[in-house]
């Protein structure tokens, strides 16, 4: 849940960006169209602007501890994002959600695309696993293709099934700024994720 796979080669489709006509000024932005004097939570890659009963986690892989993902709990819904690296002039996401179809149905799910606030989106029903034998929970995967970055959501909850939460958890998604920096990466390696500075010292785990 890190880096993404290649994959095959990109034909012309999968190459065109993917992201709504008005991102520049309704997001998700990029960290040169961001508000300079709004208090985003610096993450690294992302920034996340605080608001009330918002909770941020940060998801932190077992064997290398680097945060690999952001949670975010609000109104009744879950939104995972991960920043990637991206080409300037191609996308990524009308490949990768490709992909997510071919890996949710290797685990038994289904998926559907449907076009969502943010263009294509993949509707999954995945097995839920566990305790819950049999079950299964839905997600909507959702990615914007923004200047030299792709970022990634994952919408569970009432943001999956609720319109009303659905609304919310959208302008959320809007909300972060990307921050793909200078540094040369390959595309689709994760853009580099950190603890806020005034929780260096805490647990992976915090609350806004």
């Amino acid at each position: 849940m890190s880096d993404i796979d290649t994959g095959s080669d990109d034909s012309e489709l999968e190459q065109q960006k993917s992201a709504p006509a008005n991102r520049a000024t309704e997001g998700p932005f990029d960290d040169s169209e961001a508000n300079a004097v709004r208090p985003y939570v610096d993450l690294g890659g992302v920034k996340i602007l605080p608001r009330a009963d918002l909770h941020l986690r940060l998801e932190v892989e077992e064997g290398s501890k680097r945060v690999v993902a952001v949670g975010l709990d609000f109104a009744g819904s879950t939104l995972q994002v991960q920043p990637f690296a991206a080409p300037r002039s191609t996308g990524l996401w009308n490949e990768i959600r490709h992909q997510i179809v071919e890996q949710i149905q290797k685990q038994g799910g289904k998926t559907t695309f449907v076009d969502g606030p943010f263009g294509p989106e993949v509707l999954a029903e995945i097995p839920a696993g566990g305790a819950i034998a049999g079950g299964t929970r839905l997600a909507r995967f959702v990615g914007v293709d923004g200047p030299r970055w792709f970022l990634r959501g994952v919408i569970s909850g009432e943001g999956a099934v609720n319109p009303e939460a659905a609304a919310q958890i959208e302008d959320l998604f809007r909300s972060v700024v990307v921050v793909r920096g200078t540094t040369p990466m390959p595309p689709r390696d994760l853009i580099p994720l950190h603890m806020p500075a005034t929780a260096a010292d805490q647990t992976p785990t915090t609350s806004l």
